[in-house]
């Protein structure tokens, strides 16, 4: 069975996330991706979740106290550009996702944007573990949307294939711009051993 863009970024995740990682949530939403990325680190890991919306945060910090994963999980209301100000030299980040677009049931104007999104994925790319996923869901069917996608596209297109392998993930006979997954992949350079 072909699986969504949402579902196959999760299978992705507990493929690659293992117990104690540090790994990214640089949209944290309503909290599902987040609570996953809690599970998959364990007690002795670390999630970092971002969010400009002070909504997100506190319907993503109700979820994990729900689920009993608050501990291992640091909240910061700011955008994901201030990523590399966050993780300063730390090189070992175990994977990252992004669910690009808007926060479902609040302010449909309040979206992603190319620039912090190309911004954030930059920043993460050389503190990205070998063999691990920065994983971007990508939901363009609104204002702004293609905007954001079609320079994702752009950038990612341009990544050393020595370096990153880049799966564009998505479904092409569905109406209303269904959500794609684009996955970059950190590969071990010829020159590692």
């Amino acid at each position: 069975m072909l699986l969504s863009a949402v579902d196959f970024s999760h299978k992705l995740l507990k493929e690659t996330v293992s117990k104690g990682d540090l790994v990214i949530d640089a949209t944290v939403g309503n909290g599902s991706d987040t609570v996953l990325l809690a599970t998959l680190v364990g007690a002795a890991g670390k999630v970092i979740g971002f969010d400009i919306q002070e909504q997100a945060i506190e319907n993503t910090k109700q979820k994990l106290l729900l689920a009993g994963l608050i501990d291992q999980v640091t909240l910061l209301h700011q955008g994901h550009e201030t990523l590399a100000d966050v993780l300063d030299d730390h090189a070992d980040v175990g994977g990252a996702i992004f669910n690009l677009g808007f926060l479902h049931g609040a302010d449909k104007t309040v979206i992603t944007r190319k620039d912090t999104t190309i911004t954030a994925v930059s920043a993460l790319l050389p503190r990205l573990r070998i063999g691990s996923y920065i994983l971007l869901v990508v939901y363009s069917g609104h204002p702004g949307g293609m905007v954001e996608k079609k320079a994702l596209l752009d950038y990612i297109s341009g990544l050393n294939q020595a370096s990153f392998k880049v799966l564009y993930y998505g479904f092409i006979n569905q109406m209303n711009e269904p959500p794609i997954l684009i996955a970059i992949e950190k590969k071990k350079t010829p020159y590692m051993k």
